[in-house]
């Protein structure tokens, strides 16, 4: 491996997304250093922030069709019943649906949670609660998708948050879409949700942390293993 490879490595690759960001921040830093010495520092870690939020790291996925992957960096906030945005027209059944929650320090790179081909993607305005709060999955700004995959459709929503008023997504409907694949971002601080038909099975709980494209969070045609019996 050459020299120019592994300082390639060594860093994080930035999604282009972020670069008006990062410049705008390194301008504002040196007009700060300009005011007052002092305020220079307060920038260039500002800077850095900025930089390090819009960091796109390679990711592996597993290769199965059995497995759905976490769609984002965050916290499992949420695994549950519940009913998929109206505007998807999915009816009033309910879904599983698994809630991971991005805080300003995660990568904000949104992945498809499974294969399959991209039938809707409707943006709804709405409020900018804290995106933590369960009622936020109804009352915020979102953006859905509904991903036709092998074992029927999944619906998947981008949903903004208290600080986030931007969400991106660069998919298109009707359109093809990989496991893992990179379809949108949100900016900053925000949550994914992701609907699961009945014969899914959640592999992950409340309060694990997920890494966006690799996590397992559910999986298909599988069975709950028995509950374990304490012999006295």
């Amino acid at each position: 491996m050459s020299l120019v490879d592994t300082i390639k490595n060594t860093f994080v690759p930035i999604h282009r997304e972020g670069y008006p960001f990062i410049a705008g921040f390194a301008v504002a830093t040196l007009v700060l250093g300009l005011i007052w010495g002092p305020l220079f520092w307060i920038g260039l870690i500002l800077t850095a922030w900025c930089t390090y939020f819009f960091r796109d790291p390679p990711r592996v996925t597993p290769v199965d069709d059995r497995f759905v992957i976490a769609p984002a960096d965050g916290i499992v906030s949420a695994v549950g019943p519940a009913v998929p945005p109206p505007e998807l027209d999915m009816g009033a059944s309910e879904m599983t649906r698994i809630s991971v929650f991005m805080n300003v320090f995660s990568c904000h790179i949104n992945r498809a949670p499974v294969r399959g081909r991209i039938s809707l993607i409707e943006h709804r305005p709405g409020r900018f609660l804290n995106a933590d709060l369960d009622k936020a999955s109804v009352e915020n700004e979102r953006n859905s998708l509904v991903i036709e995959s092998p074992h029927g459709p999944v619906p998947v929503v981008q949903i903004a948050g208290l600080v986030a008023r931007r969400i991106v997504c660069w998919a298109e409907a009707p359109g093809e879409i990989g496991m893992g694949e990179r379809f949108g971002l949100i900016r900053f601080g925000s949550r994914v949700d992701v609907y699961l038909p009945a014969k899914a099975r959640a592999r992950v709980a409340v309060g694990q942390i997920a890494v966006g494209g690799e996590t397992v969070i559910a999986e298909f045609g599988s069975q709950m293993p028995p509950p374990l019996v304490r012999v006295s």
